[in-house]
């Protein structure tokens, strides 16, 4: 009960300094009718939809929705009251100032100032702009990222061996075919030798992979194959199941239908991938996260291979690199990461300005980080979870190229 006393006056608050804004620069009557009609409608909903969550089901259509309202219409009254609440503070110094000085012909707060109000609405429409690209636009604007990355012991027979790795399918958040397929043909066209998937094929329940099976195993099967592992979405650990059994059930569906797609899961386990007498090892552990389970198990997944092996790793979530990978005896020389999504929300300006607040989490969030001859990749994910949109971060296939040398980057 509390917490719906919290959210409604957090609320209130936001509404208040709003409808402030919203008088102090525009007069129309019928302006205000429609816009009190519509904020309470949209609440109405989203309490409705958060009251009413079922942590047996987890994450469908409705919820997506609701986070995304929530964000498009509260995110930018919050810029607002943030700006007017500032204002508020210089007005009451003001009237401070006023009462002492004796100056009766003005109240004890000065009224509002129309260009501030407008400035605010201003600033307060970029965020509503740009969550709303983010859930019609953004969310399928799949960028292909070319990435080379030089290794002075890479098996010369491997000389610009070409991988695309994708990551964080999340089939359960999918609302339109022909993005997907439009998708499948930028991976293929990619021509790689290699093609990689590093986990969360579905956001709870395998059977959100059913309409999309025959989509995925379009992903053309490369000379060297096609690959994954499983990321933490994968385990079902964010739902209350009924029973256990049918929660191992669901687990065993998800892991059939990479095969399904004519991918080879890797768990715990690594093959070698040959070429003219040359070879090198294809790694792929289960998933590793300090607040996720650590399933990975790198020595397990490693049994058998020596530092002189040239070894690429698949590692669902990037921590794992940071506190283990890096600073195995091995050497592990590429590891293939997802898992942040880069929060499906920030900035990237190449060569200008690359952040997103789940820097703040992640020291490895998006894209390419090295430390002493090893790699990490972190693709920014094919799908989108619970925001259903991307803003600034967009859904990635990433095509990495890898060159004898050193590296000049």
């Amino acid at each position: 009960m509390l917490r719906w006393i919290a959210f409604l006056l957090f609320v209130a608050i936001l509404e208040i300094y709003a409808f402030q804004a919203f008088k102090t620069v525009i007069k129309s009557r019928g302006f205000f009718v429609f816009y009190f009609i519509t904020s309470a409608i949209a609440l109405l909903y989203i309490m409705y939809q958060l009251y009413h969550f079922d942590r047996s089901i987890g994450q469908t259509p409705k919820t997506m929705m609701t986070m995304g309202l929530l964000l498009l219409l509260y995110v930018p009254k919050l810029l607002l009251t943030i700006i007017l609440f500032g204002e508020d503070i210089i007005r009451f110094f003001g009237g401070i100032f006023t009462f002492f000085s004796k100056n009766e012909s003005e109240g004890f707060l000065p009224e509002r100032r129309r260009f501030v109000s407008q400035i605010a609405m201003g600033i307060a429409i970029i965020p509503f702009a740009s969550f709303l690209y983010g859930m019609t636009k953004g969310k399928y604007n799949f960028k292909v990222i070319k990435q080379t990355i030089y290794f002075p012991d890479l098996p010369e027979a491997f000389e610009g061996t070409t991988i695309t790795h994708i990551s964080d399918v999340h089939s359960g958040s999918f609302d339109d075919a022909e993005k997907i397929e439009f998708a499948i043909d930028l991976i293929n066209e990619q021509n790689s030798d290699l093609v990689l998937f590093t986990g969360d094929l579905v956001n709870t329940h395998a059977i959100e992979m059913d309409p999309w099976i025959d989509t995925f195993k379009r992903i053309h099967n490369p000379k060297f194959g096609k690959y994954s592992v499983l990321g933490n979405h994968d385990y079902g650990e964010y739902i209350d199941w009924p029973t256990k059994e049918e929660k191992a059930t669901n687990f065993e569906g998800i892991k059939a239908i990479h095969g399904k797609m004519d991918f080879k899961l890797l768990l715990n386990e690594h093959i070698k991938i040959k070429k003219d007498d040359q070879e090198l090892a294809l790694v792929g552990v289960e998933n590793w996260g300090r607040n996720f389970g650590e399933r990975g198990d790198l020595d397990v997944a490693g049994n058998g291979l020596t530092k002189d092996d040239f070894k690429i790793l698949m590692s669902h979530d990037p921590s794992h690199w940071d506190e283990k990978v890096q600073h195995d005896a091995k050497h592990y020389h590429l590891t293939l990461s997802g898992h942040t999504h880069g929060m499906q929300f920030g900035i990237e300006i190449p060569g200008w300005i690359k952040w997103s607040p789940v820097q703040y989490v992640y020291k490895q969030w998006a894209g390419l980080y090295s430390n002493s001859g090893r790699y990490v990749y972190v693709n920014r994910g094919f799908g989108f979870h619970a925001y259903p949109g991307r803003v600034g971060i967009m859904p990635e296939i990433t095509v990495i190229e890898l060159k004898k040398g050193e590296n000049v980057a």
